[in-house]
């Protein structure tokens, strides 16, 4: 009897050749495209981002080319509560979110594989660009072989259960050799840009996006130096986020950076390129996927995504959480981020900033 998957479809090439390649296999595939909003609901235009119209017909006939049955699941409620109201909130908390990871961790592989079980499936498999190894019973995340494209950061969340029921056919080729078999296929998105922004803030203006959603305006403050004295006015504490130079409106005679935020006193603290700079942070909600971690590793960490990690020292506290301390200070850690630890081209775990 055949192995049967549910192709997580966003129309873009990526999951596009996923579902090929499990085709190519010999697995018993349905695509399928999660609905997480409707654009109109959120205020932006339907051409302008991803899991439109437009993208769910890509999708669509590209299951219809593989001969694959293909679904498209309303996830809104979900994805309101998980993801838009948390990335507003972390906001407002002073923070600066990652919802892709929130949409990873609570929709792809919660939402999705409460519908692989009702449908008695076997895996769920997406376009990213990672890998998973087992090795005696003991399932691995690993960076993809295209490092350019390596995606394993946002991955960190994963659960052994979930781990041993995905499948991620990208993580051993490249970019370039996923369009040629898209394009070998014939694939109408085998040229397809890849979608740049949050999804559903396509334009990047994330503080328009918060005020139009929640009906708020975020009142002027302070702009504070490191001694906490006035030096100008910000227009609102979401529009800011830690390491930020442009946009300020202000200028100071020299080049300023946003260095953290004080949501009681509704300030937001600006410094120099060198005073942005800190050996440690504090991560919460943190999960390992190596087993039996020690309470002292030796690593090596990545505070955002799309910087190469950095030689560190992990330290888990008593309470669960995890003290990360670099070798080196890195520039604007910042609030809401993840740090995710690394072993080589394994994930030892990740968490939440604090």
């Amino acid at each position: 009897m055949k192995n049967k998957a549910i192709i997580a479809m966003s129309g873009g090439v990526d999951s596009s050749v996923a579902a090929f390649l499990m085709k190519e296999k010999g697995f018993d595939c349905i695509g399928a495209t999660m609905k997480l909003y409707d654009n109109e609901e959120i205020g932006i235009s339907r051409e302008k981002t991803c899991c439109s119209l437009d993208d769910i017909e890509d999708a669509r006939a590209v299951a219809r080319r593989l001969s694959m049955p293909y679904y498209v699941f309303n996830f809104k409620d979900e994805f309101e509560k998980k993801v838009i109201d948390k990335f507003i909130s972390t906001y407002e908390n002073g923070g600066t979110p990652n919802p892709c990871i929130d949409c990873n961790r609570y929709l792809k592989f919660e939402k999705l594989f409460q519908r692989m079980n009702e449908l008695d499936f076997d895996y769920v498999v997406t376009g990213h660009y990672a890998r998973i190894e087992e090795k005696d019973g003991w399932f691995y995340l690993k960076k993809a072989v295209d490092n350019t494209k390596d995606q394993s950061y946002v991955l960190y969340s994963l659960t052994q259960y979930q781990l041993s029921h995905i499948m991620l056919p990208l993580g051993e080729y490249t970019k370039a050799e996923i369009r040629d078999i898209a394009e070998a296929q014939g694939f109408l998105n085998a040229r397809k840009k890849d979608s740049q922004d949050i999804c559903f803030v396509p334009d990047g203006d994330y503080a328009s996006f918060i005020e139009k959603y929640t009906g708020k305006t975020y009142p002027q403050g302070d702009f504070v130096d490191i001694n906490g004295k006035p030096i100008g006015t910000h227009q609102g504490i979401i529009r800011y986020t830690n390491g930020q130079r442009k946009g300020l409106g202000v200028a100071f005679g020299q080049p300023m950076y946003v260095a953290g935020k004080d949501i009681e006193k509704n300030t937001v603290t600006l410094c120099t390129n060198d005073e942005l700079f800190s050996s440690e942070l504090t991560a919460v909600d943190f999960n390992w996927i190596i087993p039996n971690p020690s309470s002292e590793i030796k690593c090596s960490a990545r505070v955002r995504y799309n910087m190469k990690e950095q030689p560190a020292t992990a330290y888990i506290l008593e309470n669960g959480n995890v003290k990360v301390i670099f070798n080196r200070p890195q520039r604007a850690i910042t609030k809401g981020q993840a740090v995710v630890l690394y072993d080589g081209d394994s994930v030892l775990g990740g968490g939440t900033i604090v």
